[in-house]
């Protein structure tokens, strides 16, 4: 999930929310939105590997 910053960054978080904080986890924050997706698809890439 990606959400824009109100500096203006983009910031990529996990889908599932953290059981004992309730918050979801910080997966990077990028200058653009093409660098925050590039990241995303490397993320999803790396969870799904044997």
């Amino acid at each position: 999930m990606i959400r824009k910053l109100g500096s203006g960054e983009y910031r990529l978080y996990s889908m599932k929310k953290d059981a004992r904080t309730g918050r979801r986890r910080n997966l990077g924050t990028f200058a653009t939105l093409e660098a925050a997706k590039r990241h995303e698809r490397a993320v999803q890439y790396f969870k799904r590997r044997g």
